[in-house]
């Protein structure tokens, strides 16, 4: 069996830490069961999510963009998206030029999106304006974590969608879901001590951890991926423990992160407007390490 590395482990796929998502696709149109099978598992999976030919336009623009910026390694193909020598990993969010690209709007704001939203929360869906939008390079990943820490202000009747743009393999850097997480009794106390903090009010680091078998010994579960095509994506609540494994490729995985929530409930007022604030105190200074308050709540 195949091993990729997550964090500071290796993990062998189909093994006791790492295996494969629930594929939801079968669902597509029927909300009811779309809303159950969240509730079961605090993901869907929905392959096709996303008109595939959008994403390879959007992909192809902002390939455009990394081009330009000189991180491409123009000895291949654009469209293979290998780093430039020196490439580094890029994220553009709120009024910045990649972020608005009209070509990538299209797929994460279109009317499709926003209506199957609607339908899944029963009323009129609006998207966050602010978008998290990446080029991770080399040895890049997301460590382990909640995202109401970053974005808890408004409805916590919030959803993340996660779209990598293009084909994405497990070497490249998949998304990873922890089995379980958003209901476990094992992970009450995380919820109600990592899962109250707010990185601007507490300045605290935003990961809970680097280690997914440290995680996993601790409440249960196993670290959950898949490869993703594209069209393909993946949308989670605000207390599924989600992470990545890491980018083991010359090549950069192009994804974005987009909120969605029912537009008569509050939103939280950093990521909505025409220039959106962000974060606004999170690492103007030393923010509290993770370890230090891990100690501090007991988890």
């Amino acid at each position: 069996m195949p091993t990729f590395n997550m964090g500071i482990r290796e993990l062998q796929l189909g093994g006791q830490y790492l295996g494969a998502l629930r594929d939801s696709t079968d669902l597509k149109g029927d909300f009811d069961a779309i809303r159950g099978r969240f509730d079961e598992d605090g993901y869907v999976l929905i392959r096709k999510f996303h008109d595939p030919a959008k994403v390879l336009n959007a992909r192809r623009a902002l390939l455009d963009s990394l081009d330009n910026a000189g991180q491409i390694d123009r000895r291949f193909a654009l469209d293979e998206g290998v780093i430039a020598e020196g490439g580094r990993g890029s994220f553009a969010g709120g009024a910045q030029a990649a972020a608005r690209i009209p070509s990538y709007l299209e797929v994460v704001e279109s009317p499709d999106v926003l209506e199957f939203f609607a339908n899944f929360l029963q009323g009129p869906a609006i998207t966050f304006d602010f978008k998290w939008l990446r080029a991770v390079a080399t040895g890049g990943f997301t460590g382990s974590h909640y995202d109401v820490v970053y974005m808890g202000r408004g409805t916590l009747n919030l959803f993340t969608l996660w779209t990598p743009l293009g084909r994405t393999t497990y070497d490249m850097g998949t998304l990873a879901i922890l089995e379980g997480s958003h209901c476990s009794e094992r992970l009450e106390k995380l919820r109600a001590t990592y899962g109250k903090m707010d990185v601007d009010r507490d300045n605290i680091e935003g990961w809970f951890s680097n280690d997914p078998i440290e995680v996993v010994e601790k409440f249960g579960g196993r670290w959950l991926t898949t490869e993703f095509e594209p069209g393909d994506a993946i949308f989670f609540g605000m207390f599924t423990l989600h992470g990545s494994l890491n980018n083991s490729t010359n090549r950069y995985r192009i994804s974005c992160d987009t909120r969605y929530q029912r537009a008569d409930e509050p939103a939280d007022e950093r990521w909505v407007g025409e220039n959106p604030k962000g974060h606004y105190a999170w690492n103007k200074s030393p923010a509290l390490p993770m370890e230090k308050a891990r100690e501090k709540w007991g988890v």
